[in-house]
């Protein structure tokens, strides 16, 4: 993977040059589909930002909304902050939206079912917001292109399967075809659409072509893709079918090919079909597909083709590897598709045509050098929101936008978004953390404890919580690079095998070479809460339960965190139990050469959602803990730094009542993780101290499950 730094003159220039720095891409803004809503609207809807446009000057997007059945407007003539510019009701369900002038011209799905399949292309007049006239498809549309002249419209007309009719593959009649429309200031001339049948051309189901995806060369010739066919057609300009192709197959090694929680890049996959979605011609005799798979394939990265059909570029297992490699990869995927590459879009910027390639899956977006179409060279990994599918260069402005289809409201979780990049001299500021250069492959996520080495503060570890179930690991991290660099992974064994029935959420180091961790139950589960103690190796050495007195009052949510004191072990238990007042939770007390529990009772803030604890370390006089809410973006209140006096740690037995210690907010976190400018992540899960006071913070992305997959990272120095 390769990530843009600073580059600076030789030494010869340096007193008279300025350092130059190369441009980078950056997330200025973030803009959640819900702001989009009307005053008195239900916000807690489904909303979603989909396929997008933009102006001619650049200055306004346009997204579908599917489940509010409508496009959404946002104004981002300041891209730092955009404003909403409200929905338009499309009495249907919008897929793409083209602009032209004045008009925004938006493919509505109106079908009454998978059988009989219909739609129409709509105009809405972007001053008025109206919509002004209906063009009737004959069928169900997916994707709209414009070409470069402005003077002709396709769309894909795709008459989708329905996936659960029999074996949910093809045939399933209608079948689809491509509609070009002539186009112009007045508007769209809905009787000289043509239709261009797409049958018997595809080796797969030749009777039954599924377009997906239509772009527009300069030339004015149009490029499709039949993604379940798993074939390519390229159109003249006279309209006329100029060439068709399969998109053909992939080997692969070096993947994750098995949903068994664990990250585990040894796999191989052959003959695997492309199946490409997206399209986007690079010049007038290249274009690129990202292979998504939708029926039987899927191939993890994307292709470059020359419009005769010749492979001029396959990605192989290169893009799924650098998802991986940033924490983003979707182990939950393994099996199909792996990060699941579904949009391209290709701009030139300066004097680069880029490339960006986006995982819906892994919620990353791969932003190549393709000026050389048979040499595409990475360049960044920019974090989006969850699902990126609209991709939106804008390269008048230096800016680039991504939507964000994926709403999890019924979850409690992150809304559907709208993200805005910058293009501008200097450095990215994401990835913080990558195990690029790993040899093998080191994958990692869902960070959930982090601890340091007293004697090398700039070594810091961390493990991952059950989302790897069966590969329980510590990671050894370098931060003396940027972004700071994953340099090993050790497995936690147990009799020389993975541990079992563990979800690590706490790590100190033992003073000896090895680790104390900390291990959250889940009763349901069988899962015990527990702490362990293992050797440089990853060998559990020492294991501690805890006493079944505590256990008859446990929950789901508990130990959480953990620090070493005089030989004594501290662990937190994140939330209340049965026997805890509402508000307070237990700081517990382990001595190992006893095996006896002992404790406190922490003092919750309170605030919406749920409050609880997620880490603690020990530095100077003091207890620090992370205490947080458990919400998420804009509603996101409490991520701070507390802390206790090591004075008022005193302990005592279990079985009778507690003492309350005191607490003090050392630092509120929200504004740290708002840097990035994306929305508050919600698991603030990882904190350790140096012994002169530099505090590190790291989240917990859940594995990429019903999650962005960004893990932050971050510094400060303690007052």
């Amino acid at each position: 993977m390769i990530f843009r730094r600073m580059l600076t003159s030789g030494v010869a220039l340096a007193a008279a040059l300025p350092a130059l720095a190369e441009p980078n891409f950056n997330r200025v803004a973030a803009f959640p589909t819900i702001r989009n809503m009307a005053e008195g609207e239900d916000t807690a809807r489904e909303s979603s930002a989909e396929i997008m446009a933009v102006t001619e000057n650049g200055n306004t997007l346009i997204y579908s909304d599917s489940p509010l059945g409508a496009i959404g407007m946002i104004d981002i003539t300041d891209p730092r902050m955009p404003k909403p510019l409200g929905n338009i009701d499309m009495e249907g369900e919008p897929t793409t939206t083209v602009v032209r002038g004045d008009k925004a011209f938006v493919g509505v799905n109106t079908s009454e079912s998978y059988t009989d399949p219909s739609g129409v292309l709509r105009t809405v007049d972007l001053a008025s917001k109206q919509v002004v006239a209906s063009c009737d498809l004959g069928g169900q549309p997916d994707s709209v292109a414009i070409s470069d002249a402005g003077g002709m419209i396709a769309v894909a007309i795709e008459n989708e399967r329905d996936e659960d009719a029999g074996d949910g593959g093809l045939p399933q009649m209608p079948a689809g075809f491509v509609v070009r429309l002539p186009v112009s200031d007045d508007g769209v001339d809905c009787n000289a659409a043509e239709r261009i049948e797409m049958t018997g051309l595809a080796d797969v189901a030749p009777e039954d072509p599924e377009p997906e995806y239509v772009d527009f060369n300069a030339a004015g010739e149009i490029a499709v893709t039949l993604q379940e066919n798993n074939h390519i057609v390229v159109i003249g300009a006279d309209g006329t079918v100029q060439s068709d192709f399969s998109a053909g197959s992939v080997d692969l090694d070096g993947i994750d090919i098995a949903e068994e929680g664990a990250l585990d890049f040894t796999g191989s996959l052959s003959d695997v079909p492309r199946e490409p979605d997206a399209l986007a011609w690079l010049d007038n005799d290249h274009f690129v597909v990202a292979n998504e798979g939708d029926w039987k394939g899927g191939s993890r990265g994307f292709t470059i083709f020359a419009k005769d059909g010749t492979v001029v570029y396959d990605s192989g297992n290169s893009f799924d590897r650098a998802v991986a490699e940033i924490g983003h990869y979707p182990e939950k995927r393994s099996e199909n598709k792996g990060a699941e590459p579904e949009a391209v879009t290709v701009a030139t910027y300066g004097d680069q045509r880029l490339l960006f390639v986006a995982s819906e899956r892994g919620s990353v977006i791969g932003v190549y050098d393709a000026t050389d179409p048979a040499a595409p060279q990475l360049l960044q990994m920019l974090p989006s929101g969850i699902g990126p599918e609209g991709l939106v260069p804008i390269p008048q402005r230096n800016l680039f936008a991504t939507a964000n289809e994926a709403d999890l409201v019924e979850d409690n979780a992150a809304r559907a978004h709208v993200m805005i990049y910058e293009r501008a001299e200097g450095d990215a500021i994401y990835p913080v953390l990558t195990s690029a250069g790993s040899d093998p492959l080191i994958g990692w996520g869902a960070l959930s404890g982090l601890t340091m080495d007293p004697a090398a503060p700039e070594t810091l570890y961390a493990v991952s919580d059950s989302i790897y179930s069966t590969q329980p690991a510590i990671f050894t991290i370098d931060t003396t690079t940027t972004p700071a660099t994953i340099s090993a992974k050790t497995v936690v064994t147990r009799d020389g095998a993975p541990a079992e029935k563990l979800d690590l959420e706490g790590i100190t180091v033992d003073g000896e070479g090895g680790f104390w961790l900390a291990s959250e139950g889940h009763p349901k589960k069988e899962v015990p809460h527990a702490v362990l103690r293992v050797n440089s190796d990853g060998e559990i050495t020492e294991e501690y339960s805890l006493p079944e007195s505590l256990l008859e009052q446990q929950k789901r949510f508990g130990l959480e965190g953990i620090a070493v004191q005089d030989g004594k072990v501290w662990v937190a238990v994140q939330r209340e139990w049965g026997d805890d007042p509402e508000g307070q939770v237990k700081l517990l007390q382990l001595d190992p050469a006893t095996g006896e529990w002992m404790g406190v009772r922490y003092p919750l803030d309170s605030g919406e959602g749920w409050v609880g604890l997620s880490e603690l370390a020990i530095n100077g006089d003091h207890l620090y803990l992370l205490e947080r809410d458990n919400l998420i973006g804009e509603r996101a209140a409490l991520k701070a730094v507390t802390r206790v006096p090591l004075a008022e740690l005193q302990p005592v037995a279990l079985d009778g009542e507690l003492p309350v210690v005191s607490k003090e907010t050392v630092r509120d976190l929200v504004p740290d993780m708002q840097r990035w400018n994306g929305y508050v992540q919600d698991k603030v899960e990882g904190m350790a101290i140096s012994p002169e006071g530099k505090v590190w913070i790291v989240t917990d992305n859940d594995g990429v499950d019903d999650a962005s997959g960004e893990t932050l990272m971050w510094s400060f120095d303690l007052d």
